[in-house]
């Protein structure tokens, strides 16, 4: 397998955490159903369907990287399995069996803004590089992720709002 570069790596980890995302959100949604958060779960499916897209467009910017093209993308795939993998070790451990939906927008405030950092390094990487698929794909998934983040954090706070601080844990 060849080896990958800073910018290709990166590329990896943010496909990776597209991965990721999309069973936290699935995960999250079930728990905010249950609760009867529809409108919260309905945000979370549409979250969850953007982070399948990133996936997909990341993939397929993978595969325009030279070099030994099939080498270079399974390398970048298998830095976003490794990533997946990592991500979803977190989450079952954030999110045990007694996970409630607040733990669930808690968690996902965290891996939101883990996957605004690492998209934000790639743009800065990108630019580096000058490459313009990096461009392209970072100037549409960079607002959507922060849109992510701001929605957990109001997800959040949300359901905080309606807890009552007195009732034990």
């Amino acid at each position: 397998m060849a080896k990958l570069t800073n910018l290709e790596t990166k590329l990896g980890e943010v496909i990776g955490l597209a991965m990721a995302a999309q069973s936290a959100t699935k995960k999250v949604a079930r728990l905010a159903e249950k609760e009867g958060n529809d409108g919260l779960a309905k945000q979370l499916r549409t979250m969850g369907e953007e982070a399948a897209e990133a996936e997909e467009r990341g993939t397929e910017l993978a595969g325009s990287f030279e070099g030994k093209e099939k080498s270079k993308k399974s390398g970048i795939l298998k830095e976003a399995r490794t990533v997946k993998s990592k991500a979803a070790d977190m989450m079952s451990t954030y999110l045990d069996k007694d996970a409630d939906a607040l733990d669930g927008f808690e968690f996902l405030t965290m891996a939101e803004a883990s996957e605004v950092g690492h998209w934000s390094v790639l743009k800065k990487m990108g630019e580096k590089a000058r490459h313009p698929g990096v461009k392209e794909l970072v100037q549409w998934q960079l607002p959507i992720q922060k849109r992510h983040l701001r929605e957990a954090m109001a997800g959040s706070i949300t359901l905080a709002a309606a807890e009552d601080p007195s009732e034990a844990a």
